[in-house]
């Protein structure tokens, strides 16, 4: 998080905007299944710009099952965020 931001500004933004955001269906490939989430644009400026750890994209209100790992920044709109994580994560990891 950028140091110009409070933890308080921070944390209210998150409860006023994090209803809005958008979570894609899950889509996948032979090895991986990937999502896209969409930020609202005022949750963008909590991030570090390129790809955020988990820590950080979790902490700006992110919620996804275990496993997912931020791999792309959509350049072109910067509050699109992909995701990706074995396709057979699940499987491989079953809840304790």
């Amino acid at each position: 998080m950028s140091s110009k931001f409070t933890q308080a500004e921070k944390q209210r933004a998150i409860e006023k905007y994090s209803d809005n955001i958008q979570y894609s269906a899950r889509y996948s490939d032979d090895t991986h299944e990937y999502r896209h989430v969409t930020l609202p644009k005022q949750l963008v400026k909590f991030l570090p710009p390129g790809i955020a750890t988990e820590d950080e994209w979790r902490g700006c209100g992110i919620r996804q099952s275990a496993g997912w790992e931020m791999y792309l920044r959509h350049e072109p709109e910067p509050h699109i965020l992909m995701f990706k994580r074995d396709k057979d994560y699940d499987a491989k990891h079953p809840p304790q």
